[in-house]
């Protein structure tokens, strides 16, 4: 599978922007190597969620998630120096075609700008 390559891949840290994670995304970053950290950028940290990740958490190394309402679409940010365009939340993977963009350097820089 092309996305848990790219969690593999990872040296230092993902930070993913989905606003619709459920316990298969966390579960996707199970894959990474002990010393990348995870952040998800989420819509909405509801209570489901909450106990999903207490569990992932207190499993494997732990994943932060924090509440973000400024993006629409989905993005993948791997070691802060690429940056993939998701058309689909990770927690579809499999069930329909959609889109899986690299970014180059402009993008990243608007992505890396995302908390302003």
């Amino acid at each position: 599978m092309f996305v848990s390559d790219l969690v593999r891949s990872a040296k230092k840290s993902i930070v993913l922007f989905d606003n619709y994670v459920d316990e298969t995304v966390l579960t996707l970053f199970s894959k990474r190597r002990k010393t990348v950290s995870v952040i998800i950028y989420t819509k909405k940290i509801d209570k489901k969620l909450k106990l999903d990740l207490n569990k992932y958490n207190s499993q494997y190394d732990s994943v932060e998630v924090k509440e973000f309402t400024k993006a629409h679409d989905r993005f993948m940010v791997i070691d802060d120096s690429t940056v993939y365009h998701i058309g689909a939340s990770l927690k579809d993977l499999g069930k329909k075609w959609f889109a899986f963009s690299k970014f180059g350097k402009e993008e990243i820089e608007l992505v890396g700008a995302r908390s302003n």
